[in-house]
């Protein structure tokens, strides 16, 4: 039986804010951490994908979108972050250098190699590229991601944002769960409710989604590394992608419905 003493947890993420708070969550309960750090992704090479997909126009919309609003609301709402991190304990503090492995792709043949060389015995995920299926098979470990949004209906990217501006707070939340080969569709080992106040808005929204989920992360990765974690099934419930807003669905979401 795996004790939180003596779980190998290996951390893929991103570089940013949220892995820090992640880490310094849970470096207090597992001991044994190991983070392997993915660059920031070429930000032009997004742009053309996401052109691909969705079309130029609404490519640069989002790109003027997260030029602006996101930091505008940032700077605005310094009290509110400030307020949310002490209620979640939520410490930012940059990860110490000498625990992060640096790579450029976390679906390189380095990163492969390094996980098989680790034998963890959960991977959590937080802030990385999509997963490669070679990646996902070369350990026998599960993949975990706390995913900030309610998922099947609110996958890809700032699903609480959505929920809100499609008039379904009650979607407001978390989902931890098992990583497969799509898109957010692996198996909900956790769904986490909240609500936000009139104060809040898209850059506290994560913060509240994540704070919320942290509680709940240690008993799960525990469960997850001693084979006990059961899925949940969700009925009648449709299943949705969601991309970064434009910035013209931000401001029509604004005026019209008052989600900020």
């Amino acid at each position: 039986m795996k004790t939180y003493e003596n779980i190998k947890l290996l951390l893929l993420i991103g570089k940013g804010e949220s892995s820090n708070v992640i880490y310094n969550s849970l470096i207090k309960i597992f001991p044994s951490i190991v983070c392997i750090q993915e660059e920031r992704p070429n930000r032009w090479k997004f742009v053309k994908n996401r052109a691909r997909k969705l079309g130029w126009i609404t490519a640069i919309g989002q790109v003027i979108f997260q030029l602006s609003i996101p930091k505008i609301l940032k700077r605005l709402s310094i009290k509110r972050r400030m307020e949310i991190a002490q209620e979640y304990s939520m410490d930012s503090t940059d990860i110490p250098s000498q625990k992060i492995i640096n790579v450029y792709n976390i679906n390189s043949i380095e990163v492969v190699e390094l996980v098989i060389r680790h034998r963890p015995d959960v991977v959590l995920l937080n802030g990385t590229r999509i997963i490669s299926k070679k990646l996902l098979k070369c350990t026998d470990a599960q993949f975990v991601n706390t995913h900030l949004g309610i998922t099947p209906s609110y996958r890809g990217v700032h699903g609480g944002y959505w929920a809100l501006a499609n008039k379904e707070g009650s979607d407001f939340g978390a989902t931890i769960h098992i990583v497969d080969a799509g898109i957010d569709t692996g198996g909900i080992l956790k769904q986490i409710l909240c609500t936000p106040s009139s104060r809040d808005n898209f850059s506290t929204f994560p913060m509240l989604q994540l704070g919320a989920s942290l509680t709940h992360l240690p008993k799960i990765v525990l469960a997850v590394a001693n084979n006990e974690a059961k899925s949940i099934t969700i009925q009648n419930s449709t299943s949705k992608l969601w991309y970064h807003p434009t910035i013209f669905q931000y401001l029509y979401n604004w005026i019209k419905f008052g989600v900020r």
